[in-house]
């Protein structure tokens, strides 16, 4: 089977990192400009939906696309957390004990800096996976091609899932209404679930 696991949400606390940056960067150290128009920057949280204009506010829509892809980046995607303490730990022991009949792969939507940025973060936290496929909005279509179970907190690949797939949910707060064929909370519990799968395949 080809097993699929997605970066943001599942392997990496991505919007964890990014409410720390916005809170440091854009409220408490921020510096207004001498020609600058007041505005107050603010964050709505906890984030519930994937669409982040509503929980990182800026004056401008652009603003929320420089603030992840071009001013900082290597900040958010590059040293945030892993989702659990042993994120990587067990990743690195389900890869050993299924790559002899599973071809897996990391997926990660990235664009721009975030793509350099992920590839540190991988390395940083020792991912053994060989694979790696950075998709976009417009590559999403694709990934299904390579993959048939995907893990994956992204409620916007819950919902495109082609038939003939498997969506394994990672919960979050931005996914609870999102369907899917079968839920994890931790990257542990796919150990079970696979038992599961290979005995359906």
């Amino acid at each position: 089977m080809k097993i699929s696991i997605d970066t943001n949400g599942v392997l990496r606390d991505t919007f964890g990192k990014a409410e720390q940056v916005y809170q440091k960067y854009m409220i408490d150290d921020y510096i207004k400009g001498e020609d600058e128009e007041e505005f107050e920057f603010r964050l709505n949280t906890p984030i519930t939906s994937m669409t982040l204009t509503d929980h990182f506010i800026f004056k401008e829509k652009e603003g929320i696309f420089d603030f992840f892809y071009v001013d900082f980046p290597m900040n958010i995607f590059g040293h945030a957390s892993s989702t659990e303490n042993n994120s990587f730990n067990t990743l690195n022991e389900i890869y050993k004990d299924l790559r002899g009949e599973n071809d897996l792969m990391i997926v990660s939507d990235e664009i721009e800096k975030s793509k350099p940025a992920t590839l540190f973060f991988l390395s940083k936290f020792g991912c053994l996976i060989e694979k790696i496929k950075f998709f976009s909005k417009i590559t999403e279509e694709s990934l299904w091609d390579e993959t048939d179970i995907l893990i994956t907190s992204n409620p916007n690949l819950m919902d495109t899932k082609p038939e003939g797939k498997i969506v394994v949910k990672y919960k979050t707060t931005y996914n609870e209404n999102s369907v899917s064929d079968y839920e994890i909370e931790t990257i542990e519990e796919f150990r079970t679930l696979y038992e599961t799968l290979k005995l359906k395949k």
